[in-house]
Order: C-alpha cells, then sequence, then structure tokens
C-alpha cells in the first residue's frame, strides 16, 4: 500500500477522534483529513520536546496525530471567536 495512503487513513482517524473529543461543529471529511495530517506533524514535534517514545506502530501514531490534531482544533477554535 502507498504511504501516501497511510498517511490518509490515519489523517481520517485522526481528524474524526479529534472532532468527537472536542465535540463542536467539524470540518467536513477533507477537513479532519487535512486536520489529522497536519495534526500527525504537529503531534510528533510536541511529543518530541516532551521526550516521548516515537515509536509504537500504527496506534501509537493515530494517538500522536489525535493529539496534534486536538491542538489544532482548539487554536483554529481561538481564532473563529
Amino acid at each position: 500500500m502507498p504511504v501516501w495512503l497511510w498517511w490518509v487513513i490515519v489523517g481520517l482517524i485522526a481528524g474524526f477522534l479529534a472532532g468527537k473529543i472536542m465535540r463542536g461543529s467539524g470540518f467536513g471529511v477533507i477537513g479532519d483529513i487535512i486536520l489529522g495530517i497536519l495534526g500527525a506533524f504537529l503531534g510528533t514535534w510536541v511529543f518530541g520536546l516532551l521526550h516521548i517514545a516515537n515509536s509504537g506502530g500504527m496506534l501509537y501514531t493515530i494517538l500522536v496525530a489525535t493529539v496534534g490534531a486536538i491542538i489544532l482544533v482548539a487554536i483554529s477554535r481561538l481564532f473563529k471567536r
């Protein structure tokens, strides 16, 4: 399976989870995927700053991406108001 397809799958799952955890109006399917992919980058950076282990497979990747997506949702809501 191509790598970009894994990014889309992880992004979709992370964006969906972030939307459910943060509650409120979502960003749509495409918005959730983009949010999840960007969240993966942000989550990786944040977890690296905190010196949290950087391996653990697909579940770890989804967790990191979800945390990053939650941070992005919180930031976007600050600017939305």
